[in-house]
């Protein structure tokens, strides 16, 4: 991505002061040669010189799709000049209408170049065979060619989508790190192994595919201890977590375990060999959703198993039951005979107790363990409220930036977070710091926040997520920049003007977006 401006040389016929001034806006999304922005540039340049046009600005999207603006810095500026009158062109140069843009909706695309002729600007289509000249036959022409840019996006996402299912169905790892216990092996187009693939790298040639291989031995044995303990042993994931801390053994993302990254090991298929994609879908820049496990693509034995699969569905059988849905009042009715029997409640005689819900699932459901404990008349001796809240923000930092790891990475992205800080690396371009923020309620029944930034780590972008009232989930995100934030803390209520407002999301889809790299030539 870039824009910048400048006089072009080169273009020497006439005095410049008779010319057209105009801008030029170039895009590719990937590599590829045929349009790759010197290609672009080239044509503008030529189409430039036959109109009598003097080029004074380039607006450079490099590899960015085409299916959103949102992401293209480049066009975003070009809009903004153009409405906020600091353009000093009348004409907009483009390649052509995929360039513009293969939005979604062919309106999208005609409302920006609206903006524009509103403005006073004409955009023209350099290498199109139609003049942009506001004829009924060019509006006829463009409405088609916009809807065809659009429709090229989704053949080629179901075909992307096909060819990846087919991969799947062939025993081959469709992105995503292997996971503690595996490794990525990269195998040539004979099935003859080339060598590991380390977290961060990828497949060099186009024949080349990637399987699941057995990790170190240690790992291994690891792994399958994890499954011993819950189901032979009987301990809960919390426990194995705790007693892997306890002798220092780290994940494979450097870091301490906990409750759900031992869930994940015990709950995911690949540890039996099963190659499993589809879960979840951000497909064309759509909102991401979790998939049902009928539209999952799936081969099974694909991979080497490191887990026995009777122990392996042993374990979801265990996991299934004890997740068997309670209602509210059975989930009451079990805890209070539970304080009936010893007096006395905590989150570890929840989860010591057969046929119990867990301690998780009690806070899940009733927004904290103090609340459900409330319900049935137990009093602590002391306000556990702030512990309860502290231990829930704190697996929720981790699931965060355990979720966005994996998605960052689903979307072809790579990312590296330091065991340390656990400031994050992304596509070594930019650094972001997650930040979870609870929620303060006044005397006056207001909402506070209070945002800490780590200003001392620099990270080029803040993931502030602040909770809800209940301090149960997040209510939305802010993606804060460094060079928009002067101090090290800031206080929020629940609207905080435009000058912070502008970078509040629902959603982390925006942020993910920021990462996604796209490997397949032209999808834009």
């Amino acid at each position: 991505m870039g824009f910048g401006s400048g006089k072009e040389g080169g273009d020497d016929e006439e005095s410049g002061s008779n010319r057209i001034r105009a801008a030029e806006y170039v895009r590719m999304s990937t590599e590829h040669q045929k349009y790759s922005t010197e290609n672009q540039s080239d044509i503008i340049h030529a189409y430039a010189k036959r109109y009598n046009m003097e080029i004074i600005q380039t607006y450079s999207d490099a590899g960015k799709s085409g299916l959103k603006i949102e992401g293209r810095d480049a066009l975003r500026q070009l809009i903004d000049d153009v409405e906020n009158g600091i353009a000093e062109y009348k004409a907009i140069l483009v390649y052509d209408i995929s360039r513009w843009g293969r939005f979604q909706d062919a309106d999208e695309s005609a409302y920006y170049e609206y903006i524009c002729r509103k403005n006073g600007i004409a955009v023209h289509y350099c290498a199109e065979q139609f003049d942009n000249d506001g004829s009924p036959v060019s509006t006829i022409v463009k409405g088609v060619k916009r809807a065809m840019a659009g429709e090229y996006s989704r053949e080629l996402s179901t075909k992307v989508f096909a060819g990846q299912c087919r991969l799947i169905e062939l025993g081959y790892r469709q992105g995503g790190m292997a996971g503690y216990g595996l490794r990525r092996m990269r195998i040539d187009q004979n099935g003859i192994p080339q060598g590991i693939l380390n977290p961060g790298e990828y497949k060099s040639l186009q024949t080349d595919r990637v399987i699941l291989v057995p990790g170190p031995d240690e790992e291994v044995e690891i792994v399958r201890r994890m499954y011993n303990d819950f189901v032979e042993g009987g301990k809960l994931e919390s426990e194995i977590a705790a007693s892997l801390n306890e002798q220092g053994v780290l994940t494979d993302l450097v870091r301490p375990w906990s409750r759900g990254t031992v869930h994940q090991i015990l709950t995911n298929e690949k540890y039996i060999g099963n190659n499993v994609y589809n879960r979840r879908s951000f497909k064309l820049k759509k909102m991401r959703v979790e998939n049902d496990p009928e539209i999952w693509i799936r081969s099974d034995n694909a991979f080497e198993a490191i887990v026995d699969p009777q122990l392996f569905y042993t374990a979801q059988g265990m996991i299934r039951e004890r997740h068997r849905k309670f209602t509210d009042e059975e989930m009451l009715e079990r805890l209070k005979r539970l304080f009936d029997n010893h007096h006395y409640l905590s989150g570890l005689v929840i989860d010591e107790t057969d046929n119990m819900p867990s301690s998780g699932s009690y806070r899940h459901r009733f927004g904290s363990l103090i609340r459900a404990y409330d319900l049935i008349g137990f009093k602590p001796d002391r306000d556990y409220r702030y512990i309860e809240i502290n231990r829930t923000l704190r697996a929720l930092h981790g699931d965060i930036v355990t979720n966005t790891i994996e998605a960052i990475e689903g979307l072809g992205g790579s990312i590296v977070k330091s065991p340390a800080t656990d400031l994050l690396t992304i596509n070594r371009e930019f650094t972001a710091s997650i930040v979870v923020a609870r929620c303060h309620q006044t005397s006056t029944g207001s909402s506070r926040w209070k945002i800490r930034l780590d200003t001392g780590l620099m990270p080029d972008i803040t993931v502030a997520v602040r909770m809800d009232t209940e301090n149960k989930d997040p209510l939305d995100y802010y993606l804060l920049p460094f060079f928009d934030m002067s101090a090290d803390r800031i206080r929020m209520s629940h609207d905080n003007g435009l000058m912070l407002d502008a970078y509040r999301f629902g959603s982390l889809d925006y942020f993910f977006s920021m990462a996604e790299r796209t490997r397949i030539a032209e999808i834009a």
